[in-house]
């Protein structure tokens, strides 16, 4: 892709330029105060196109309860350890989803894990819990799921499609491929090819789940140094269930880590539990990093999407690591209020995540005059070669403080493109050398409408395949910074959207 200038305006695009085209040229019309902020493509380009009933649905795919058991040994090697409830998460399904819905989530994922055969102990006594959560907090949409003890990995989410049919569907998982399911241990449940099988499995089902990587790079000693989960492991499972497993954490939970209970910094602690190779902004290095592993996958023309989580196993202020579901991270998903749209919107990529409650909205749209389309977070534009693509990025600011006691502020937005480059030579390249920022928007570039932040870029004379994306933080880095043990989790936010593919013809 080539990028180009508006003409007569410059590279960069000045205040009242901005203002004129956004708020008040010809075509454009904008909502009053208070109302979602209408803006309509120039003329010639196609408007979006959205069912009405989806809006920004914010959530959680990685909550534990005390399930999440620790192990007592029998002693007996003949006998499996003993399944102490409460032993590693703390709270019941019910305290987690109403503090969810305490914290503005309006869906949330019960995923918890143990040892040998708790299986059984989630198919007969966590399940019911959860049916019981439902009823008592309707307004939170609660699937069943679990973390999936990974084979040849550390963890993933397993979000099971809500249907008559999820308790059995997830035993079957648990049973018959979680690593640490078996006992005596079973190191054949340990290799990369288990995995492979039990992803078969799973797309098998009449209702497949959905599966994203947890802390990707927790394990990992250095920047692209990677622990116990490979490049080509996830490119593997994209590749064997490519509308099952589907993304990662780019954003891990435990992001208290790094505070004592009373909330200051605990300076022998980093933030995520990343103790060898820190988040950057609290992101994962597998995303943080423009031009790095994520930005691999996407040049591969992969959906490969991010997501957010709290990893919520017990609250710092009681000597955890964690904030509670929606408390500090959010993943947003467009979709209507359903269980069925919510794991639509998970699997096709309509989502944004942020931390610290920075945003609360970012619609980005691509469009074209020639083709007449216009294309959202997580889809496709279809482009005639030598055409320009219009981009129009609206983010929502919230007035008032998160939970943090903090009133953050969008300092700025950056525009990020990258070209298709076909497959990797290597199956654990974890670089794109095209993908760049290409535009930085700060409170000059934008227009600014009560809580809404407005701006505009034309990508001319486009000529590549390629993709775009958006992120933004409260900070003033040009790039996420390594994090340090003992970092004020809410001092530097950031939030990320996932990409709009454009397909030149």
């Amino acid at each position: 892709m080539q990028v180009s200038e508006f003409p007569h305006l410059g590279r960069w695009l000045c205040t009242a330029a901005i203002s004129a085209y956004v708020l008040g040229a010809p075509g454009i019309a904008i909502g009053h105060p208070g109302h979602d902020l209408q803006i309509e493509a120039p003329k010639g380009v196609a408007k979006p196109t959205k069912p009405a009933a989806r809006s920004w649905q914010a959530g959680d795919h990685h909550v534990h309860s005390w399930y999440s058991v620790s192990l007592k040994p029998s002693g007996s090697p003949s006998q499996p350890p003993e399944l102490v409830k409460a032993g590693d998460g703390s709270n019941p399904i019910t305290t987690n989803a109403e503090m969810a819905r305490k914290h503005g989530l309006t869906w949330m994922v019960a995923t918890d894990h143990g040892g040998p055969n708790h299986a059984i102990m989630n198919r007969d006594l966590a399940y019911p819990e959860l049916k019981r959560s439902r009823l008592k907090t309707p307004g939170v949409l609660q699937f069943w799921g679990m973390e999936l003890d990974t084979p040849a990995a550390e963890h993933s989410s397993v979000i099971v499609p809500h249907t008559v049919g999820e308790r059995d569907a997830l035993f079957g998982i648990e049973r018959g491929y979680n690593r640490r399911e078996p006992w005596p241990e079973d190191p054949a449940r340990d290799q990369e090819a288990f995995m492979i099988e039990a992803l078969r499995h799973m797309s098998s089902l009449p209702n497949p789940p959905i599966v994203i990587a947890n802390h990707p790079s927790r394990t990992a000693t250095g920047v692209g140094e990677y622990g116990l989960l490979s490049p080509h492991e996830l490119r593997a499972w994209n590749d064997t269930a490519s509308t099952v497993a589907v993304g990662m954490e780019g954003a891990p939970g435990h992001q208290a880590e790094g505070l004592k209970p009373d909330g200051s910094p605990n300076l022998d602690r980093a933030r995520g539990a990343y103790g060898r190779a820190p988040t950057m902004g609290g992101f994962d290095q597998m995303t943080a990093r423009v031009g790095g592993f994520w930005d691999s996958m996407l040049g591969e023309g992969r959906h490969w999407w991010i997501t957010s989580t709290s990893d919520s196993h017990r609250h710092y202020t009681e000597g955890g690591s964690d904030f509670w579901p929606g408390e500090y991270s959010k993943t947003y998903v467009k979709a209507a209020h359903t269980y069925d749209d919510i794991m639509d919107g998970l699997r096709n990529g309509r989502v944004f995540v942020t931390l610290g409650d920075l945003v609360s909205e970012v619609e980005v749209t691509a469009s074209s005059a020639n083709t007449k389309q216009v294309a959202e977070i997580g889809g496709t534009l279809q482009v005639e070669a030598g055409s320009d693509v219009t981009i129009i990025i609206r983010v929502r600011d919230p007035a008032g403080k998160n939970f943090g006691g903090r009133t953050p502020s969008v300092s700025r937005v950056d525009l990020i493109e990258g070209e298709l480059t076909g497959p990797a030579a290597s199956a654990d390249n974890d670089k794109n050398p095209t993908a760049r920022v290409i535009q930085r928007f700060g409170a000059t570039q934008w227009a600014k409408e009560g809580e809404r932040l407005s701006m505009v870029y034309v990508l001319k004379n486009v000529r590549r395949s390629g993709y775009v994306r958006v992120r933004g933080t409260s900070g003033t880095d040009l790039e996420p910074q390594p994090d340090v043990a003992g970092e004020d989790p809410w001092s530097d936010l950031w939030f990320y959207a996932n990409p709009i593919f454009l397909s030149v013809k």
